[in-house]
Parts: C-alpha cells; sequence; structure tokens
C-alpha cells in the first residue's frame, strides 16, 4: 500500500511538475509577447497634420502651436511628429473644426465660439459677457467639471477638446467717438463675434464680423465705428491707434478668452497609452504659456499706447457696463430656451461662476483692494 501511495504522489508530483512548467513557458510567452508589443508601440513613429484657425507666423496664437508640436515631439522622442498648416495653407481657417472632425487631419487650434453655427453651447468654451477671467475658467475646466460637459458636447462629432490658450480679459475696444452713455451705442458699426456681438445688438448696435486682416482698413475708412481685437500687444500691431482715438476697457465681452486644441477621437485612440497623455500634458503647457505671454506683453504695449499722443486709454462709463451686462443676462437666458443643450451648460457655468466668485472676493479682490489702499 505504501508504494502504491508512492507511486500516486510521484505521478502525482510529475504531473504538477509538468503543469507548472507548461504555465510558466505560456507566462513566458505572454511577457515576450507583450514586451514585444510594447516594443512595437514604442518603435512606431506617428506623423500627424494640424491645421490652425490662425495666420502665418501669427505672434502667440501659431507661435504657441508651433512650440506645442515641438514639446511633443521632444517629449515623445520622436515619436509623435506634428507638421502644422496655418489657416488656408491646407483648409479655410473656418473649416478646422469639420477637418479634424471628418479625419482629415488628426488636429486642430482655434476657439469654439467660431463654431457657434455648429455647436451654440460651444461659446461657453471660449468667452461669456461678464463671464469668468483666465483663472476662474481653467478652474472650471479641471476642476469644475466644464471639460466634461466641454468633451460630452464634442462627443457627437467625433472630436476630443482640451484647453490650449487664453488670452487674458482683453479690451472693450476702439472707438472713433466716445461713449459716454447706452445711447451712444446705438446704430454703432462694431466688429464684435460671439455673444458679445448678440449683447451689442441687443443695446441698438451692429455687430460686424471681420477677418483680422480687414479690421484696420475698415476702421480706417469708416466701414465700422469700433472695433475689438485681442488685446494691447496685437492691437498695437496692427496699428489700430492709427485709426481710432478712444482706447476702452475692461473687456467685458472676453473677459477670459480660451483657446481650444481638438484631436480626431479615434486618431488619438490609436496613439499608445503614453502618447495620449504626452498630447494632454502638452497642451497644459500650452495653454500656461500663452496665457503667460499675452500678460507679459501687453503690459509693455499697453504702455507705449498709452503714451501716444492721439490715444486715450479709458474706462466704459459705469452706467453702460450696468446696462451690457443686464442685456447679457437677457440675451444668454433667450439663448437657454432654444437649445436644451446651451441650456444645461450656462447652468452649469452660472453655478461654478457664482462659487468661484465668492471665493475671488476674499482671495484676489480683497487682496487687490488692500493694495490700492496704499
Amino acid at each position: 500500500m505504501l508504494k502504491r501511495w508512492s507511486l500516486f504522489a510521484l505521478l502525482g508530483s510529475s504531473l504538477l511538475l509538468g503543469a507548472c512548467q507548461q504555465e510558466s513557458a505560456s507566462n513566458t510567452t505572454a511577457i515576450t509577447n507583450a514586451d514585444e508589443a510594447k516594443a512595437a508601440d514604442t518603435a512606431q513613429v506617428y506623423n500627424w497634420k494640424m491645421v490652425t484657425t490662425w495666420p502665418p507666423s501669427f505672434p502667440v496664437f501659431q507661435q504657441g502651436v508651433e512650440k506645442f508640436t515641438q514639446d511633443l515631439d521632444a517629449m515623445s522622442g520622436g515619436r509623435l511628429k506634428v507638421k502644422v498648416f496655418a489657416g488656408g495653407e491646407l483648409v479655410p481657417p473656418l473649416q478646422t473644426f469639420d477637418a479634424v472632425s471628418q479625419g482629415t487631419v488628426q488636429m486642430g487650434h482655434g476657439a469654439a465660439y467660431y463654431w457657434a453655427g455648429k455647436v451654440p453651447a460651444a461659446q461657453f468654451m471660449t468667452a461669456v459677457p461678464f463671464g469668468m477671467t483666465a483663472k476662474g475658467m481653467n478652474s472650471w475646466f479641471y476642476q469644475g467639471g466644464g471639460l466634461e460637459l466641454w468633451r460630452e458636447m464634442y462627443e457627437p462629432f467625433n472630436l476630443v477638446p482640451y484647453p490650449a490658450g487664453n488670452s487674458g480679459v482683453q479690451m472693450a475696444g476702439w472707438f472713433n467717438k466716445k461713449i459716454e452713455s447706452i445711447d451712444d451705442l446705438k446704430g454703432l458699426k462694431m466688429r464684435i463675434p460671439g455673444l458679445g456681438g448678440k449683447v451689442l445688438a441687443k443695446a441698438g448696435g451692429t455687430p460686424v464680423l471681420l477677418a483680422g486682416s480687414e479690421i484696420y482698413t475698415a476702421l480706417e475708412r469708416g466701414t465700422i465705428d469700433a472695433t475689438e481685437w485681442v488685446g494691447p500687444f496685437h492691437d498695437e500691431r496692427l496699428g489700430l491707434y492709427r485709426a481710432a482715438q478712444y482706447y476702452y476697457y475692461p473687456g467685458w465681452h472676453e473677459p477670459g478668452t480660451v483657446l481650444e486644441l481638438i484631436v480626431n477621437k479615434e486618431a488619438l485612440a490609436s496613439l499608445p497609452a503614453d502618447l495620449q497623455k504626452m498630447v494632454e500634458i502638452a497642451a497644459q503647457a500650452l495653454n500656461q504659456w500663452m496665457y503667460s505671454e499675452f500678460e507679459g506683453l501687453n503690459i509693455k504695449s499697453l504702455r507705449d499706447l498709452a503714451a501716444k499722443p492721439n490715444v486715450e486709454v479709458i474706462p466704459l462709463p459705469e452706467v453702460v457696463l450696468d446696462e451690457l451686462r443686464r442685456l447679457t443676462k437677457i440675451t444668454l437666458t433667450e439663448e437657454a430656451e432654444k437649445d436644451p443643450k446651451f441650456k444645461k451648460i450656462y447652468e452649469a457655468f452660472k453655478a461654478f461662476q457664482a462659487d468661484h466668485q465668492a471665493w475671488t472676493d476674499i482671495s484676489d479682490g480683497a487682496y487687490y483692494d488692500l493694495l490700492k489702499s496704499e
């Protein structure tokens, strides 16, 4: 009996050893296959195309996009190479959204309010009159659920958006006459896009859409009476101070203008996980870099503009801003009634802005008030 059990034990041990060896060989094969797949991922080079809404060599905007692609190239060790085409070089500027959505190219850069005709609620992802500054917008996107809403909105278009730049608080614009009451806006022809244009129309003005290259000539010749553009740096470069005398602030219509990176969803999914993460991190770096550039460049340009003998840098009267704020609420409410998606995002935006403002009042606001009292 002992011998029989010894035989059974020996057979059992042999079977167990064989099973272990087979499992070990299987695991080794699986590890080898995984390593080979990983090696293949890290060896593959992805050559992508990116289109923008900006003119070639456009300072900060197009310059920032070029920096973004250089960062991706460096971070990926040359595995993700993106060739950039400025507006009009591959597709017209305002076809950027469609080109990325359809997969003609893998990436695009612009501003979400350019697509208001397709997605009205996209305007919240760029700028809202009397909305949040760059600080608030970034907080909403990264901590307050704004980015999730943005991606949900773009899902039907096969796009994944990322915040990728911010101009900071813009100027209210250049005017060829003084604005002392809301009545001075009646009949005024002004180049102003997005929701700000709708608010101007409610005030009796006429919003006009013009490309950047056409603004100076239109203002100089009197085709328009006023224009907003970006901020002191870009306004000075465009020479707007030669065409209008009154430079008003603050930029009530665009208090923190967000720029966007859009990526074709299928193209993004085709990348290994590490490259997908690099796209995310490079977009965050671009977001901060652009904002810092605008802040630094605008300091000097505003000082230069204010020193010009024919320029008056002046604030809009409070009575005008109060009325524009009232008209903004009416405009946003009317737009929300037309579109459930617009309403959903408007409600989320309002709720976060109220919370953020409560904190800002006792943080930045109180601190700046303290500095003014010195």
